[in-house]
């Protein structure tokens, strides 16, 4: 069997504890995952929280990797990361020192309990989609559309470039 190298896209969010150090932690430590190459970072974006408006504003950015690693495999270290960061998963939507969701595998549409690909809510969330704008303007994510034609769609409501990366 042949060892392909697949691309992934995942979105980074943080507003808790620095946020801008925790999103470039976040990239740090996907550059360091064995069979698995971060290729691509966004800017950094900030924008209002999605749930409970109490709570800090979150930076968000997104990272393209190359990988070996299967979908389920790559979900769980990124769930992994989260874990040894200090991620607490209490509140649905709540604050969070951070945040790593697989957007998108190429070639890997699933529907699992526990994994969704592409995830679910995409195509509405342009704290994911402008970043993800970013680094892959013209990725088509099935059931979806093109990343920069959702991003027009979704609007920059809330949302500003925090940082070039």
């Amino acid at each position: 069997m042949l060892d392909l190298w697949r691309p992934a896209y995942v979105a980074i969010g943080s507003n808790l504890d620095e946020p801008e150090a925790r999103v470039r932690e976040a990239f740090d430590r996907l550059a360091a995952l064995g069979d698995t190459l971060l290729v691509c970072r966004s800017r950094y974006y900030r924008s209002r929280p999605m749930g409970p408006q109490d709570q800090p504003q979150f930076v968000n950015a997104a990272a393209g990797v190359l990988t070996r690693r299967g979908a389920r495999e790559l979900l769980e270290s990124c769930l992994g990361i989260e874990r040894a960061m200090g991620r607490d998963r209490g509140e649905r939507w709540g604050p969070r020192v951070i945040d790593l969701d697989l957007i998108w595998m190429i070639g890997a549409a699933i529907d699992e309990p526990g994994l969704r690909l592409p995830h679910p809510g995409v195509r509405e969330r342009n704290f994911v989609l402008y970043p993800l704008c970013d680094i892959a303007p013209m990725l088509r994510i099935p059931g979806c559309g093109v990343v920069c034609d959702l991003a027009r769609s979704a609007g920059d409501a809330g949302l500003s470039v925090l940082k070039q990366q």
